[in-house]
């Protein structure tokens, strides 16, 4: 295979995946691009270090009564999956559907509504607004417990339009009154808001009682409804029909989909105003929405294999998430081969780069971008990747350097070196500038493993690793 295809199918595994090690990039290379994406968007054998040994080992993954266990639980799940594109789009759904612990206080519920992410995610769009409408933590998250028939809490309505489906300008105030109407008697079992956060609704020690969807016939508003230019007797999932139809609908996952895998969009509330950055890749993406009937896994199919995402002048453009951050440089050091209280470390570390799973800072989820980069949150990752990469204890990093140099490697060149260096950690292409410096380091160093290490090291610092 020649060298381009190569470093495609490197892009490839950086955006539907968190990157991969050379082996799995030289097996995904074997096979060839077009194999690749089905092998990602249809796996055949899903695998990874599983809950039954993770929460094994740790308790509060089983119980979940605190705001880690869930988090901590997912880390465990995108390390080690052999899937990781299901991993991927739950990570985007998670940003768009944003619920947190700080109002839900239930880290079972939030673990239920990521599997449910995952479980959905690559399906039917109407099917996946559909069951997050029924989202025992989405309910709780935007108060849809508390929307009866004789006085509607429109909140669960407003953003099911204004963040997770439309956008704004394409709905007006009484279509929002007449879905949060449609949402009525959408509620939660097991439970009542007046002991959600009383010490009656939990089990201790043993754990928090599990909610589940309620459908009370008797508080929902049967009365006739108008919605986006149609009239009926509409309940929740006749309103989820009828926003699956919009054009509206199609271009705002559209330009999701764009946003997430191909080149930063600006923030969403952005998005009325500002046209996106390729008309015609939305256009594209829109299409395939009705093409493959609501399928994202269709949609992807089309992305994966368009011109606009192999362009070479995308790459390197988004830059990686604390939890994409992470996970890419977890996968490449091996650490958790099996489960470690470490991981409790990284959770708390991914928070110290601002991101903090099932814990997003408002219901817009997490601005991305170049957002995620500031002083402290730009040197915390730089030392986290350092630190990482440039540890021989670790079987992932012993691996590269081994690979790199077996036995002597007195006889390598620095450019040599470097290049041997950046195929291991997943085929990167650096700029001229970062090239320079890491032949120039390669040069003041020997060819020990440490000193391969040490080139390994500060490759983990170039704005490029930071970039997928």
């Amino acid at each position: 295979m020649q060298e381009q295809d190569t470093k495609l199918i490197a892009h490839l595994l950086r955006r539907a995946g968190f990157g991969a090690t050379q082996d799995e990039l030289a097996a995904y290379a074997a096979q060839g691009y077009d194999a690749t994406v089905e092998e990602l968007l249809e796996p055949t054998d899903p695998r990874w270090m599983g809950d039954f040994l993770a929460r094994r080992f740790h308790h509060e993954q089983s119980g979940m009564m605190g705001p880690w266990g869930s988090g901590d639980n997912w880390l465990y799940r995108m390390i080690t999956t052999s899937a990781p594109l299901h991993e991927k789009i739950t990570l985007l759904w998670h940003g768009i559907f944003a619920t947190g612990y700080p109002k839900v206080i239930h880290g079972k519920m939030l673990s239920n509504q990521i599997r449910m992410f995952r479980r959905y995610g690559l399906g039917n769009f109407k099917t996946l607004l559909s069951e997050l409408a029924k989202d025992p933590a989405m309910i709780v998250w935007l108060d849809n417990y508390d929307n009866h028939k004789d006085a509607i809490n429109e909140n669960f309505g407003r953003e099911l339009l204004e963040l997770f489906s439309m956008g704004v300008g394409n709905y007006s105030e009484d279509h929002i009154k007449d879905a949060s109407r449609a949402f009525t008697g959408w509620t939660i079992g097991n439970t009542e808001y007046m002991v959600l956060r009383s010490e009656r609704d939990s089990d201790w020690p043993y754990g928090r009682i599990s909610w589940h969807f309620d459908y009370r016939a008797d508080d929902h508003d049967d009365g006739e409804k108008e919605f986006l230019g149609k009239k009926g007797r509409f309940d929740g999932e006749d309103i989820v029909d009828i926003i699956a139809e919009q054009e509206s609908t199609a271009r705002f996952i559209a330009r999701h989909l764009y946003h997430f895998f191909v080149a930063d969009e600006p923030p969403v509330p952005a998005w009325p105003y500002t046209p996106p950055r390729d008309q015609d890749a939305i256009d594209t993406l829109a299409k395939a929405y009705f093409d493959g009937d609501y399928n994202i896994k269709y949609m992807l199919r089309v992305l994966f294999n368009s011109d606009f995402f192999k362009a070479e002048n995308v790459r390197y453009e988004k830059v990686k998430s604390p939890a994409e951050f992470m996970v890419g440089v977890l996968h490449l050091t091996g650490e958790f081969d099996r489960p470690r209280r470490e991981i409790m470390d990284r959770g708390r570390q991914m928070l110290y780069m601002g991101q903090h799973l099932n814990n997003p800072p408002s219901v817009e989820g997490w601005r991305q971008g170049t957002d995620w980069l500031d002083t402290g949150s730009l040197v915390e990752r730089i030392n986290f990747a350092s630190e990482q990469i440039g540890d021989l204890s670790r079987p992932g990093v012993k691996t590269m350097v081994d690979n790199i140099a077996p036995g002597n490697g007195d006889h390598l060149s620095s450019s040599k070196l470097v290049e041997l260096c950046l195929e291991q950690m997943g085929d990167i292409s650096v700029s001229d500038a970062s090239r320079e410096i890491l032949v120039s380091y390669a040069d003041q160093t020997d060819r020990s493993p440490q000193g391969v290490a040490g080139v390994l090291r500060l490759l983990a610092a170039t704005e490029e690793f930071q970039r997928a």
